[in-house]
This record gives structure tokens, sequence and C-alpha cells, in this order.
């Protein structure tokens, strides 16, 4: 009874003759990846096949990440918030009116928790002087929440965070901010980041005793309410 030589064995020996003469070409050099593999047994052959299309596709995934970020940050290198240079700034809501926006809200607040920075976050359901700020900084464009700047740079949506998260670019633009210590939450605010005005108790009057008339409270917005002192910078 006869028997096929071993694959393994055959490389093997086409290896050996190529040592015993220097100036030859090492074996890999001279067989195809196709040839390789059809002398490998068919379930490693498989699985070298499926980890170089990973390897590629990874590859291509990252090109395709890099050249997305860099076209989107030469189109928004004109949009700045000023006076916002030593911070991280995000403008979300806190209302679930909208679930999408909600959710995306919430995936953003969840990866700065997550790298433990300090955030200013900016809720425009509870001070509608963000929504304006917002507003005028994107000039009348129409986009959806949450929106970050850092160091007053616009970044973008949930969408930009994750890619810069996933490629480890979030952590380098985050350099040299402030951490927050594992569990903190504020206790003036319960992380609300709003308190009610100390001034008119959230009334949005003041009793004017030399004009015996009642006035606007100059301290807090629409619904009463101050940025909390403990916690917002």
């Amino acid at each position: 009874m006869t028997t096929s030589p071993s694959p393994v064995y055959d490389i093997q020996k086409e290896l050996v003759k190529s040592n015993e003469h220097p100036s030859t070409k090492p074996l890999w050099k001279h067989l195809s990846e196709g040839s390789l593999l059809a002398k490998m047994d068919p379930n490693v052959a498989l699985s070298y096949r499926k980890a170089l299309y990973s390897s590629k596709q990874y590859k291509h995934d990252q090109d395709d990440s890099s050249s997305c970020l860099s076209s989107f940050s030469s189109n928004t290198d004109h949009i700045y918030l000023k006076g916002t240079e030593d911070r991280v700034v995000v403008y979300f809501t806190s209302l679930r009116v909208i679930r999408k926006t909600y959710e995306d809200c919430c995936s953003v607040s969840m990866i700065f928790k997550g790298v433990r920075v300090c955030v200013d976050e900016r809720d425009i359901s509870m001070d509608s002087s963000y929504r304006k700020e917002l507003q005028d900084m994107l000039q009348g464009k129409t986009l959806s929440l949450p929106r970050v700047f850092i160091r007053g740079k616009y970044i973008g949506g949930l969408e930009e965070i994750k890619q810069l998260h996933d490629t480890g670019e979030l952590a380098k633009l985050l350099e040299g901010f402030a951490f927050m210590n594992d569990g903190f939450t504020c206790d003036s605010c319960g992380e609300v980041r709003f308190v009610p005005c100390p001034s008119c108790n959230g009334s949005q009057k003041l009793f004017e005793e030399e004009e015996g008339k009642s006035m606007r409270c100059p301290r807090c917005n629409k619904n009463g309410l101050i940025r909390c002192p403990g916690c917002c910078p």
C-alpha cells in the first residue's frame, strides 16, 4: 500500500534545499499565496484567509475613518466657542421627547464618564440661552444633539466622538484635562447641573422696596434656575 507524501514534509524538504544554496531565494518568495495555501490543511488555509481578510478590512475601515475625520475637521474649523479653551463642552438635552436624540446624548455622556474627564454640560432643555448660543455658533445650521466642543474647537456629534474614541484620538485630545474621581456625584444638584435661584427661590421675581414693585430676577433663567456653583465652572 502506497501513501502520498505529506504536504508538510514536502515543504520542509524544499526549505532544506533552499538552505543548501545560500544564493537562492526563500521558499515564500518563490511560491504564490495560492500555492502555499494549496499545500496546507484545508482548515488552516481557511483560517488564514479569514485572518488576512479581517486584517485588510480593518485597515480599510481605519483609512476611511481617518479620511472622514480629516474632511469633517476641515469643514468645521471656523466654528469656535470662545472662552472655553480650558474645558470640554457638551450641548445636550435631558428631555426624552425624541428617543434617539436622548439616547445619543446619553451615549456621549457615558463615553466622557468612561474616560473620567470633567465636562461642562449645557442642557438646552433647562436653559434656552444655550440653544441660542449653539445656533449662533452653527450659523443657523440644523444639527441634532449632542454637540461637542473641546478647547473651544467644534468636534461634532455622537458619530464623531465614537470614531475618535475607537481610534484612540479622543484620549489625545483630552490630554491635560482634570479627571474626576470614580463615582463622583455633586451633592448640591445631583448631577442636574442646575439649582433653584437663591435670590428669588425660583420665582424669577424680586420685590423692589424703593419703587414698591416687583422686578425680574437678573440672576436666573426663565425656569428660575442658575448653574450649580458646586460642579459647574
